[in-house]
């Protein structure tokens, strides 16, 4: 660099000016060696730690096989115990699903034999009731005739068939 001379010495400005560019020159120096500093540290901790990690890959595959075999077993079993228990819960509904079934069936079987029953012994009741209503006499002689459907009757008023015929009812002879 070249300064002016001037009395004492040389121009103080020009000096100043040097030495500020200097200065700056040197900051920007340091931080990219401060920086190439550091960006080789990390390369040193990155190939250490993926030294280490290769490291322990290295370890982890060859005691992997033993590993791996031994967790798939204890997978395995679990797997089993579950599926079993699984199948054994499922034959239990089964089961219980068919008693269910044979129960329900046993009570319908029942139920249709009581309604069965009680319509027999309904039809029977309604033909005895025909017989005595078929021997009632009228001043002392059978009656001969039946009175007919659209006979006005004393139950006429009262809104009540006079007789099942006019009712829509079952006759004697219609046991069904």
């Amino acid at each position: 660099m070249r300064f002016s001379v001037v009395e004492n010495g040389y121009d103080k400005r020009q000096v100043d000016a040097c030495l500020d560019e200097l200065g700056v020159r040197l900051a920007r120096l340091a931080a990219r060696a401060e920086s190439a500093a550091g960006a080789a540290r990390e390369w040193n901790e990155i190939r250490e730690e993926a030294a280490f990690l290769s490291g322990l890959l290295q370890r982890l595959d060859l005691g992997d096989a033993a590993v791996t075999r031994h967790t798939q077993d204890v997978v395995r079993r679990e797997a089993a115990e579950i599926l079993a228990q699984a199948r054994a819960e499922l034959d239990e509904a089964r089961a219980e699903a068919r008693q269910v079934r044979e129960r329900a069936y046993a009570e319908a079987v029942q139920a249709r034999r009581e309604f069965e029953a009680a319509l027999h012994a309904r039809r029977r009741r309604v033909a005895r009731a025909d017989e005595i209503l078929c021997g009632v006499t009228v001043d002392g002689e059978m009656a001969a005739e039946t009175v007919p459907a659209d006979t006005t009757t004393a139950a006429a008023g009262t809104g009540v068939p006079a007789t099942r015929v006019a009712a829509g009812g079952l006759g004697a002879a219609d046991t069904r």
